[in-house]
């Protein structure tokens, strides 16, 4: 089996949380802040086809959304996606949850308990 790994930033409380729970539940996992390691565009898109498409894997209620500039709310190719993202990886939904099973993105504890626990 593959060890499950959390993707996130290390200053997010909903990261925190999601790696406390782990932790409470001794489920063995890795944690990547994709600010000091950036996802690679390969996985990033693996990620966004796993998930059901970009709209599942970015955060668009997000205050750096919201910020954006109209004309790069409307990305329509992966490869601006992947600008975009690369530009402004806060965007991302976090945590996401990595293993050979499935990929999952944010933290609710009775999602966890169901997959992981």
């Amino acid at each position: 089996m593959i060890m499950l790994m959390i993707y996130g930033l290390k200053n997010c409380s909903t990261c925190k949380k999601a790696i406390q729970w782990l932790d409470e539940h001794q489920v063995a996992h890795q944690f990547v802040d994709y600010r000091d390691q950036p996802v690679s565009a390969d996985l990033l898109l693996q990620w966004s086809e796993q998930l059901g498409g970009w709209a599942k894997l970015v955060n668009r209620a997000s205050p750096t959304w919201r910020n954006l500039p109209e004309e790069r709310k409307t990305p329509e190719r992966d490869q601006d996606w992947l600008q975009l993202i690369a530009d402004f990886p806060t965007l991302v939904r976090r945590p996401v949850a990595v293993d050979d099973q499935a990929v999952s993105v944010g933290f609710k504890p009775d999602l966890f308990t169901q997959r992981f626990a």
